[in-house]
């Protein structure tokens, strides 16, 4: 991890699941971390863990909801007065939704949006000229294997994730030369609380092959291993990697028979609603 030693990294959402892993790896190569999530307690936590094994690091921690835009910019301004000049970006936050879209809360969407592409997009954009200008630095997005195909029931999320790969491919073009790498890391399907806060009934079980899961330490590692080799983007796992590959390459005139089944089944079923429950749901 020579590019990353003695690295000032931030990471988004790292106070549970792949965030945290991020940190735990990153803990013995970098200076100093600046974690960042809604969960202050779960942040100290995961300092004085840190801290414990690593005496000589520096570990700041952040409660931030980055749906609010006065705190995100407060939050900007308390980086200036830190004097903390950020080398490693990694923007792991990400919010997740399963289930028909019309049947959606749309406090729940916006979100989503706000978080998976807003706040992903502000933390880039506020930190790259100080990147820029150190002339080596890295940034870490993650996105996910939906976001190469549209998913029914997870529209909303899928469409996020096809944002940050596309920006991450973008960005990436663009600072070619500057010494700033830009890598998207494309992780299968993990036990986090991600799969929690995606559900909308308890109990509810979102779809996730068992044969394409990995160790979260594993998701993480490969994500930092593919942004020291300047990767462009890494799916983790050799199966998942293949099998993507493979979805990738048929048309999508093709996939669209494999994602109608869903919908017809609910309509068949005799669930489908009125439009003024739909217009009910969209005002929740």
């Amino acid at each position: 991890m020579s590019y990353l030693t003695h690295c000032t990294a931030l990471i988004a959402g790292a106070s549970a699941g792949l965030g945290r892993e991020f940190a735990r790896q990153l803990a013995p190569e970098a200076r100093a971390l600046v974690l960042v999530a809604r969960r202050l307690d779960r942040l100290n936590e995961l300092r004085d863990e840190l801290t414990r094994a690593h005496p000589e690091l520096s570990v700041y921690c952040y409660g931030l909801d980055l749906c609010d835009d006065e705190a995100v910019h407060e939050f900007f301004r308390w980086l200036g007065e830190c004097d903390l000049r950020i080398d490693l970006l990694v923007n792991n936050a990400g919010l997740g939704d399963h289930g028909f879209f019309d049947e959606s809360e749309w406090e729940k969407v916006k979100r989503i949006l706000d978080v998976n592409i807003l706040a992903l997009t502000k933390f880039t954009h506020h930190l790259l000229p100080g990147m820029i200008s150190m002339k080596r630095a890295a940034i870490l997005n993650v996105s996910s294997i939906v976001g190469f195909v549209p998913v029914p029931n997870m529209t909303v999320y899928s469409a996020t994730k096809a944002y940050v790969t596309s920006f991450t491919e973008g960005l990436r073009a663009e600072l070619r030369g500057t010494g700033v790498r830009v890598t998207a890391l494309c992780p299968g399907p993990m036990d986090t609380e991600f799969r929690e806060v995606a559900e909308r009934e308890a109990g509810e079980a979102l779809p996730a092959p068992e044969i394409f899961k990995m160790p979260l330490a594993r998701v993480a590692q490969a994500g930092l291993r593919a942004l020291e080799k300047d990767s462009a983007r890494v799916i983790p796992g050799l199966l998942l990697a293949v099998a993507m590959a493979a979805a990738c390459t048929v048309p999508m005139f093709v996939l669209r028979f494999f994602l109608r089944p869903p919908l017809t089944r609910r309509r068949a079923g005799g669930s489908a609603r009125s439009l003024d429950e739909i217009r009910t749901a969209a005002k929740r």
